[in-house]
């Protein structure tokens, strides 16, 4: 097989051993299955490109962002999820590498922040979406980060909107348990900022983080790589003491390379971070949202809408200004 099997467990071997434990018991190790990770051939960034082939900015987002490999985020824009996901796997399966993939449809979603706000239209219709996406995938190999921002904002929320929600997530992990055997599911846990280490982790916990890989951090933020590897570890030492199980976590790295102004939708003279690896403090480091996307009408993407590709955002992150 065209593996590099020997390579990656030894990447893998070489993290601190709180970082490597209980993973799910379900999941083959996909990083061993891939010969690396997947380039979306249709993200924001080259699609931009492709378009603008004669705008001054276009090599360096060519070289710098286009084509290091990230995330695809899936929600209802992708249509019969089922098959988005099946095709996007299934091309990435088809050049040996690893997608990672970000499910973004939770009932009430970004509830409180707003900017990102919508989702599926009842907890049965994401039940039924998200049993879809873990289809798609079926045995092939992928990673997913589950439903970034919905253990974070609580704020706003009642307990029944809240149990409501951690019901949701178990029953997601449960669909890629059953229909997804080769998929590291990371169930998002915000960032340093939002919570403290031991809230973060009862709220992992009775959202069902133990049927999980792992659980993810900093997607769309700014922290530092070492702020959220110390928050991860600490939120493992919660785990551990509570509920005696640790387990992996993976860091998005894309928009982290100046650290965090304080803000946190389109603040200026941010950077990108580490490409995509395996390591670096923590399992991975993923570029999980796409750098020069929108977080919303906000800082210096007034006027835009989440999501939406903004050139001159992304020119000024590939140079830190």
């Amino acid at each position: 097989m065209r593996r590099r099997l020997l390579t990656l467990l030894a990447a893998l071997s070489a993290l601190p051993l709180t970082l490597a434990a209980a993973p799910s018991a379900h999941a083959a190790d996909p990083t061993s299955m891939t010969d690396g990770f997947y380039v979306d051939p249709d993200s924001s960034a080259r699609r931009w490109v492709a378009a603008n082939p004669r705008d001054g900015r276009a090599p360096a987002i060519d070289a710098a962002i286009a084509k290091t490999p990230m995330a695809r985020w899936f929600g209802s824009w992708s249509g019969t999820i089922g098959t988005a996901t099946g095709a996007y796997v299934g091309a990435a399966d088809a050049r040996d590498k690893l997608p990672v993939l970000v499910a973004y449809n939770i009932y009430n979603r970004d509830y409180c922040g707003g900017h990102s706000g919508g989702g599926a239209s009842s907890p049965s219709a994401y039940a039924n979406w998200i049993a879809q996406f873990a289809a798609g995938i079926a045995d092939r190999p992928a990673v997913v980060v589950l439903e970034p921002d919905s253990l974070g904002d609580y704020g706003c929320m009642t307990q029944a909107q809240i149990d409501e929600r951690e019901v949701m997530l178990t029953g997601a992990l449960a669909e890629f348990n059953r229909r997804a055997p080769h998929t590291w599911v990371y169930l998002d846990a915000g960032n340093p900022g939002w919570a403290s280490a031991a809230t973060m982790a009862r709220r992992l916990h009775e959202a069902g983080v133990r049927q999980a890989h792992g659980f993810s951090l900093n997607v769309s933020n700014y922290l530092t790589t070492a702020e959220n590897t110390a928050y991860g570890n600490a939120v493992n030492r919660e785990l551990s003491v509570r509920y005696g199980y640790t387990k992996p976590f993976v860091v998005d790295t894309s928009r982290n390379g100046n650290g965090s102004d304080g803000q946190w939708c389109n603040p200026s003279g941010r950077r990108i971070g580490t490409p995509t690896q395996l390591g670096g403090g923590a399992e991975m480091l993923l570029w999980i949202k796409v750098p020069g996307e929108s977080d919303g009408d906000c800082g210096a993407g007034a006027g835009s809408s989440a999501g939406q590709f903004l050139p001159e955002v992304a020119y000024k992150m590939i140079h830190g200004y």
